[in-house]
């Protein structure tokens, strides 16, 4: 189930472990949109990103579309690095999200909250930098995450 919350996702509002989750690029870019406001908070999840997309070449590089980082940033909270932005422009009309990697990140996201017992907290993802659209991007969460319960935040 979705619920949509005012606030900042970087303070999620609930008890116990929490995830929260966001979109990253796969050209190696962080300083814009949500990260800024990760950035700020704490310097492991864009240390783990630099780090991922540095060692991209690496045949067995998990830096790539559809991938999830899983970061620990406190003992109760984690923040989820999900590759599902080709580039960071559009190109012929074409937005950077890819909705089918966004898909293929939740369900990794879904298995982590699983066996981890965390909630699940974010943006209204894809929706900034990314270009996409909630009309479908909330269907996707829905039907990766049905098992789970997620907070969105609006930010105000």
């Amino acid at each position: 189930m979705i619920h949509f919350l005012k606030g900042d996702a970087t303070n999620p509002h609930a008890r116990g472990k929490k995830l929260i989750v966001h979109i990253c690029n796969d050209a190696g870019g962080w300083g814009k949109g949500f990260v800024v406001a990760i950035s700020k908070k704490w310097t492991a999840p864009e240390a783990a990103f630099r780090e991922q997309y540095k060692n991209r070449i690496n045949p067995n590089s998990e830096f790539k579309l559809g991938a999830v980082r899983f970061i620990s940033v406190a003992p109760d909270l984690t923040v989820g690095n999900m590759i599902a932005q080709h580039g960071m422009c559009a190109r012929d009309g074409i937005p950077p999200i890819r909705y089918d990697a966004l898909a293929e990140c939740l369900k990794k996201v879904d298995e982590f909250c699983s066996s981890s017992g965390h909630s699940i907290h974010m943006p209204r993802i894809g929706c900034g930098l990314a270009g996409g659209k909630w009309e479908k991007i909330e269907p996707i969460i829905a039907e990766q995450l049905k098992s789970q319960d997620v907070y969105v935040y609006d930010f105000g």
